[in-house]
């Protein structure tokens, strides 16, 4: 039997996917995250990600804007 291994993946998504994701249009995506209002992006060389998981997270806190997630994010990363 083969010993399974729980690996700590990162998927980052694509303008496209993340819009996708929150049923929006990638236009909307762009017009948010320039307004503030999405999770702070991962830039890659010249590319643009956005984690799922900080998507996810997002979600889960009813969307705040990026000053608010950044901080609540961190708060619940220090507090374990």
């Amino acid at each position: 039997m083969q010993e399974q291994t729980k690996t700590n993946t990162c998927q980052l998504l694509t303008a496209k996917d993340a819009a996708k994701l929150c049923r929006l249009s990638k236009r909307s995506w762009f017009r948010l995250s320039s307004a503030g209002r999405i999770p702070k992006p991962v830039r890659i060389g010249g590319s643009v990600r956005w984690r799922q998981s900080d998507i996810e997270l997002w979600f889960s806190m009813n969307c705040p804007d990026r000053k608010e997630f950044e901080a609540r994010k961190e708060a619940e990363k220090n507090n374990g």
